[in-house]
């Protein structure tokens, strides 16, 4: 490994070339200068590279994809086009802090068997409140994990770094290596669920995820899609179950469906449907149906590593 690793930033544009812009401009104030950034636009209806250009932001390149390739084609375009021993994947609504990079290269330098850091990520809008601090076990039942801390004032109490579960997609440093070992991000996902799902194969590869929340970032959050909104829900939905569908195994599947169907599913629907609201509803059935109609490949075991035990990993404990 070079003694100053290249770190490539990637991020996604669609749509959205000002708040694009404000990410970039936060990252001209990073104090480590071994990067490149790459922003990959999703096919918006405007080209973004003009105004990008003009701000003569340094060591960025646009590229423009002919479609919309969602959250994990988007990011896999970039990283194939990436130069860096290290990707740092950042959402468009994202800004950084000026020692970002070098915080989240420190876990690497200390232990070769990490593939992931994560920072702490705290709302933009509520700069004092969280949003991610490490995840907790995914219950390999319902499908559900939560981020700690979210949206409790931050107080140090999560400052203890760790060994995570999942990182979280706004923002997250992932080794070449590791991506050589365990893939690109599952594009069968297109928005949601991805990073959690490639988080997983990463694991499988022999790697940990490492929350380290002396590295900060500040998260607008879900300004692409909107806080609610029915696409938002079918792809929630979709990909909840595609994830259990992909990863578990045939018991957990199993209790999974038990649940869902007996309790989570008519849940959902009732509260859309007493609230009269019919796209959300639709959302929900699709959702389910889609994967009622589509097959699904598991991802492949890699020799001589088990699947991971996702709880046994984690480390951090709320309050330390």
């Amino acid at each position: 490994m070079k003694s100053i690793p290249l770190v490539s930033l990637i991020t996604l544009n669609y749509n959205q070339a000002d708040v694009t812009c404000a990410l970039l401009e936060s990252i001209q104030r990073l104090s480590y200068t071994a990067f490149e950034v790459i922003v990959v636009d999703n096919h918006s209806t405007q080209n973004p590279a003009i105004l990008i250009n003009e701000r003569n932001f340094v060591n960025t390149r646009v590229i423009v994809n002919d479609r919309n390739m969602g959250f994990a084609g988007g990011n896999n375009v970039g990283i194939r086009q990436a130069k860096g021993d290290f990707f740092l994947l950042l959402n468009n609504d994202t800004e950084v802090t000026t020692d970002l990079i070098e915080r989240l290269l420190e876990p690497f330098m200390a232990d070769p068997t990490i593939g992931v850091t994560c920072p702490k990520i705290r709302y933009h809008q509520e700069p004092t409140v969280i949003q991610y601090a490490g995840y907790t076990p995914l219950n390999q039942y319902t499908g559900q994990a939560r981020a700690i801390g979210s949206h409790q004032p931050d107080e140090g109490q999560f400052d203890q770094p760790g060994f995570t579960n999942f990182a979280h997609g706004a923002a997250m440093m992932v080794k070449r290596e590791a991506v050589e070992q365990a893939g690109l991000m599952p594009e069968i996902y297109f928005l949601y669920y991805e990073e959690l799902d490639w988080c997983y194969q990463i694991l499988r590869a022999g790697y940990k995820i490492y929350y380290q929340p002396s590295a900060l970032v500040y998260h607008k959050e879900s300004m692409t899609v909107g806080k609610k909104n029915p696409m938002k829900v079918y792809y929630q939905i979709r990909n909840r179950i595609l994830f259990m569908r992909r990863n578990m195994s045939v018991l957990s599947q199993l209790i999974f469906s038990i649940y869902y169907a007996g309790l989570a599913l008519p849940k959902a629907l009732i509260m859309y449907g007493l609230k009269g609201q019919l796209p959300f509803l639709k959302a929900v059935m699709q959702g389910v149906g889609w994967n009622l109609c589509h097959a699904v490949k598991r991802p492949t075991v890699l020799p001589d590593q088990p699947r991971p035990t996702i709880p046994d990993l984690m480390i951090l404990k709320p309050g330390v």
